[in-house]
């Protein structure tokens, strides 16, 4: 590994569903120095469309369970014009984004969800990225722009969590590059109490999750996505944290997720 910071953000679907929150941080996105890779979600607009075709949308523990007809609408929606909308906004900024997904170049392998205890359906666990193939796509200047799609060996395309995809990209490219993580959405940071912003608790480490998921303090998305955090910060990325989408450029902002 060399010593070359490197930046993999994640975006929460909260701020896509509002156009003005989108491009403050995309424009702060294309200022940060260095380089970067953001992951995306889709927010509320799979689901709306989904609703507008009378398909309905069912969430398990803060996770999309995804049949067939869901699939392709996550695949046009989350793919197709969020990511190719990032990625044009971001090329106006003059930032060379490129808009990628799993099945793109083969760099993320993925299987399909163990059915098993819950069917999530057509939902996709990576199995690996190829850190040195995206390692290569950086260090010619691009900063890739990753959808939350995956594909399987048999070619089959699978809804990923984008939470879990960030954590899986940190940690591949974490042997290339000294990478920090950081998730971005709509709060502060993780809150002790939900309806105070100033609430926010600046360090979690595994035991306080444990204690924390426990008593209810964090639930539903926060779950995996503080899961996410822990793996990440246990397995070589440098610095995991959680904090609002207006605080990408402040370091000291928001929870920071230690071993």
């Amino acid at each position: 590994m060399d010593n070359t910071k490197l930046h993999v953000i994640k975006i929460g679907g909260n701020i896509i569903d509002h156009p003005e929150a989108l491009a403050s941080f995309l424009r702060d996105f294309a200022s940060m120095p260095g380089l970067k890779i953001l992951v995306h979600g889709g927010g509320k607009i799979a689901t709306q469309m989904a609703k507008d075709l009378g398909i309905e949308s069912q969430m398990v523990e803060g996770r999309r369970v995804t049949d067939s007809k869901s699939l392709d609408i996550v695949t046009m929606v989350y793919a197709g014009l969020i990511n190719k909308s990032i990625v044009a906004s971001l090329q106006s900024k003059k930032c060379n984004a490129l808009g990628l997904s799993g099945p793109d170049g083969g760099i993320i392998q993925a299987k399909k969800r163990n059915p098993i205890p819950i069917d999530y359906g057509f939902v996709g666990d990576i199995i690996e990225v190829k850190g040195q193939d995206l390692a290569q796509l950086i260090n010619l200047g691009y900063s890739p722009i990753f959808a939350p799609i995956t594909s399987n060996a048999e070619g089959q395309l699978l809804n990923t969590n984008a939470d879990t995809l960030a954590q899986a990209i940190a940690i591949s490219l974490s042997a290339y590059f000294d990478v920090d993580l950081i998730y971005c959405f709509e709060k502060e940071g993780v809150l002790k109490d939900p309806s105070d912003e100033k609430s926010v608790i600046p360090m979690i480490n595994q035991a306080m999750f444990d204690s924390l998921k426990k008593d209810g303090t964090v639930s539903a998305g926060m779950i995996p996505k503080l899961e996410n955090a822990l793996s990440a910060i246990s397995k070589g990325v440098n610095v995991v944290r959680l904090c609002h989408a207006d605080h990408l450029n402040h370091a000291f902002k928001g929870t920071q997720i230690k071993a």
